[in-house]
């Protein structure tokens, strides 16, 4: 018997308690080819298996509402079909709660949903800063300030991972527009990176733990974010002490051993092993130190530990449970933002006029990679019987694809004129909302303000429903008396609208994000979405609420806004070193729900310009009617802050502060002055950065924009020559071949009709927009390939065509060889089909 076998025996023989746990592998018990393998995906959505070492193959889902598992062909872009699961309201309407237990209640829903499904990781939740209010994608995000949404981001990672599942955060960092969104590169300068674009991904990091995290597509400065060591390591790793898996957006990795040597751990999906192979010839060169990969595998295997740990929970049917939960979110979501003549709620009995197409086809989620197959759907129409109310008339008012209809227009009238009250539905088309598209515009499509507009003539009362993931202009407002914006409510949304309508729920909803009169009030309209190379954040620190407030622009409804049934009255604000002090009452004569909101503001001379107010704490607090609550904010560290450039740091200013406390950020009647000892002293103001210290930023010239980010503007256009591997394909247009031109014409004409359906067509924006490099990261082709479309692109037909048919044949081959020496190494099996013996003729 050898020593190691004698061994294993003994520890076979001893009682359970005092076995010795078989230690985990690590990088150490890799291969090279195993390790360089480890770190992309076997396909679209799992990672690779080490048999031999019993490393288990694990899942990953979209995920930020509900999930997204396909178990048949898999797409990144929620194309495919996927199991049924409970589709709960996306981040944009739960944010409007501001209820941090809410969103953990949810995250767990969501770690259960993920657990019976087999899925290990989950994509979310999205927190990037909305930071103009077109955003396509602004649906998947949490808000507009950094507080509210780091914090509730948090309470979602705290959930999810409760159940064993494994949260990821994302897109880190500063992905704030979809157009061209895999070569466009966020100029910005430090400080304003810091304060207002990853301080939401600090506070989720720091006080959740995530055990993974999302890096996005854009470059940061000039450098791809999975590849910005500032971004991974610096800040993320050494500074906030990240412990967790960064893994790619799908398809958003560039170089693999740049990745790794910055910080990023897992590229998805499935580059084939191009990337494997990449890595291991960096490190027999020299150019990637062994070390970084070994970090990286490691960081992975630590997670697959975590999520496929034995204390994981049990799976159960939580359905139902779900489907209520669901509901109940989309209710004290919801946002009241007018209510004359106090006619909601509606009285038992109302005799109700519904009218608007999605009351029958409800708008309850996005489109892209985030959409969900939910386990059932509830419309207004449908539920309205439970409602304790009297359908009188139905309505459609208004074709969903927005082509003018007089008869439509006309019923609409008429079913108004039977009812003591008419519900009207509208809202955002699909094409409107979509990851991949930026919001061409914020008003409602003129069809469903004619059907308004027919229905107000009647002189019924009308209460408006909203359906957006987002601010809509509201010029039409003065043609309702009452307001409501859903936003996007999930599969339970048209039940929790009734539960509003009707008093079940009271709305306790607060908007999350500015909606501004129109969407030129916004600093950055201008250049939004930015057409060229760069995206640049000359605004700074005034984005949105901070803009309004700074720059005297009042908005349609201010950040923090939201009626209720009742009325609040605040009082007794004390301030001191721990934090502020005061106390609520509900003169009303309903209970309800408030969101007392503490913001800060600079006073005095100072060396750093701030936005007038900033929001740095708040309450969610239920108060019966006559009931007086004391309600106390503490501060924390990030109260008084600013990341000063200079040191590197962060540092408290001396001086004196002022403390606003109110309903909303333009409505604070409770302010209090507190001297803070700070870090550094009170300075002089720049002079070069004096439109900074103004707040109104809609026009900042180059030389302040210089000044702010330390250095000179870059580029914005193409390099040269003119098609490079992360050139984007919708500049095939100017290929020096007019035999590629001709060819492009066809895509081009296909992104026509794209941009005119109904429907977004998802895969041709994707095609159109994305950089040649995609050919080799998301699909089986190999670099060779995209090099030799690369040379027929820029005018060498036949040489990049002769080029291409050798690289696709020998792409396959060494595909296959790679394969094959991983597969033998790691200790797969695979099944091999193979030919049944072919039978000899016997001779006549």
């Amino acid at each position: 018997m050898t020593a190691s076998m004698s061994a294993m025996a003994t520890d076979a023989g001893r009682p359970a308690y005092a076995r010795k746990a078989p230690m985990p592998p690590t990088a150490a018990d890799l291969r090279l080819i195993e390790k360089a393998a480890l770190v992309s995906g076997a396909n679209v959505w799992q990672t690779r298996p080490i048999p031999r070492l019993g490393v288990p193959q694990i899942w990953l889902s979209d995920g930020p509402h509900g999930i997204r598992k396909q178990p048949g062909d898999a797409d990144h872009l929620g194309l495919g079909g996927s199991e049924p699961a409970v589709c709960f309201p996306p981040a944009a309407t739960i944010a409007n709660s501001w209820d941090e237990e809410l969103a953990a209640e949810i995250g767990i829903a969501l770690g259960q949903e993920a657990t019976a499904r087999g899925v290990h990781v989950l994509l979310g939740p999205g927190l990037n800063i909305k930071r103009n209010p077109r955003g396509g994608r602004n649906f998947e995000y949490l808000s507009e300030d950094p507080e509210l949404a780091g914090r509730l981001a948090a309470a979602y990672v705290r959930g999810i991972q409760s159940q064993g599942v494994a949260a990821t955060p994302k897109h880190f960092a500063a992905n704030n527009q979809e157009l061209r969104r895999l070569v466009s590169d966020s100029v910005i300068d430090e400080r304003t990176l810091r304060e207002l674009y990853l301080t939401a991904f600090e506070i989720v990091v720091t006080e959740a733990a995530p055990w993974a995290l999302m890096s996005s597509y854009n470059l940061v400065n000039g450098t791809y974010a999975h590849q910005n060591r500032h971004l991974l390591t610096d800040i993320l790793r050494e500074e906030w002490g990240f412990d967790g898996a960064v893994i790619s957006d799908w398809g958003g990795a560039d170089g693999p051993a740049a990745s790794i040597a910055a910080g990023g751990t897992l590229e998805m999906p499935s580059p084939g092993f191009e990337s494997a192979r990449e890595i291991v010839r960096a490190i027999q060169t020299g150019r990637l130190d062994e070390a970084h990969l070994d970090a990286r595998v490691n960081e992975l295997l630590t997670l697959v530990r975590r999520v496929t740990a034995e204390a994981r929970p049990m799976p159960g049917n939580h359905t139902e449970a779900h489907h209520r939960l669901a509901r109940r979110a989309a209710a004290e979501s919801a946002v009241l933002l007018r209510n004359e003549s106090t006619i909601l709620p509606l009285a038992p009995g109302a005799r109700v006029a519904l009218i608007g197409a999605f009351a029958e086809h409800p708008r309850y989620q996005g489109a892209g990679s985030s959409i969900v197959n939910p386990t059932r759907l509830t419309t207004l129409l449908s539920s309205i019987a439970d409602a304790g109310l009297e359908l009188v008339a139905y309505a459609p008012g208004f074709a969903l694809d927005g082509r003018p209809d007089a008869a439509l227009t006309a019923a609409a009238g008429r079913a108004a004129a039977t009812a003591d009250v008419a519900v009207v539905a509208l809202g955002l088309p699909d094409a409107d909302e979509s990851e991949g598209i930026d919001r061409p515009h914020l008003h409602l499509p003129a069809a469903q303000v004619d059907a308004l507009r027919a229905v107000a003539a009647t002189g019924t009362p009308v209460v408006v429903v909203l359906s957006g993931g987002g601010p809509i202009e509201t010029p039409w407002l003065h043609l309702t008396t009452a307001l409501v914006h859903g936003y996007l409510g999930g599969q339970a949304g048209a039940e929790a609208i009734w539960d509003v309508l009707t008093g079940t729920v009271e709305p306790g909803g607060r908007l999350a994000e500015t909606m501004p009169v129109s969407a030129a009030d916004d600093p950055t309209s201008s250049g939004y979405p930015a057409q060229g190379r760069t995206a640049e954040y000359r605004e700074g620190l005034f984005a949105r609420y901070r803009f309004h407030t700074s720059a005297g622009v009042a908005p349609a409804f201010p950040f923090g806004f939201g009626l209720g049934y009742t009325r609040f009255a605040y009082a007794d604000l004390t301030v001191d070193v721990d934090g502020a002090t005061f106390t609520v009452t509900n003169v009303g004569a309903a209970a309800g729900a408030d969101v007392p909101q503490l913001y800060v503001r600079r006073t005095g001379s100072s060396a750093v310009y701030r936005p007038d107010r900033e929001l740095k704490g708040w309450s969610k607090i239920r108060v019966a009617p006559g009931e007086r609550r004391t309600v106390t904010v503490p501060f924390g560290a990030r109260t008084f802050r600013f990341f000063d450039v200079r040191s590197g740091r962060w540092e408290i200013e001396q001086g004196e502060y002022e403390v606003l406390v109110g309903p909303n950020s333009a409505d604070l009647p409770l302010s209090a002055t507190i001297h803070v000892a700070g870090t550094v002293p009170a300075g002089t103001p720049d002079p070069a950065l004096a439109v900074y210290a103004r707040g109104d930023v809609r026009d900042v010239p180059d030389a302040a924009f210089r000044a702010l980010l330390g250095r000179d503007l870059p580029d914005d256009g193409w390099a040269v020559p003119l098609f490079r591997v992360n050139t984007p394909i919708d500049r095939l247009g100017q290929s020096p071949s007019r035999l590629v031109r001709f060819a492009f014409g066809f895509l081009e004409r296909r992104k026509r009709r794209a941009d005119a359906a109904a429907h977004p067509d998802l895969e041709t924006q994707f095609i159109y927009y994305a950089p040649f490099r995609t050919l080799h990261k998301m699909t089986s082709a190999t670099r060779p390939v995209t090099d030799a479309v690369l040379e027929v692109a820029n005018g060498r037909v036949f040489r990049g065509l002769r080029h291409l048919v050798g690289a696709l044949a020998s792409g396959r081959r060494i595909e296959r060889i790679t394969r094959d020496a991983f597969e033998r190494s790691a200790g797969i099996e695979r099944i091999r089909r193979t030919r049944p013996p072919r039978r000899r003729r016997r001779p006549e």
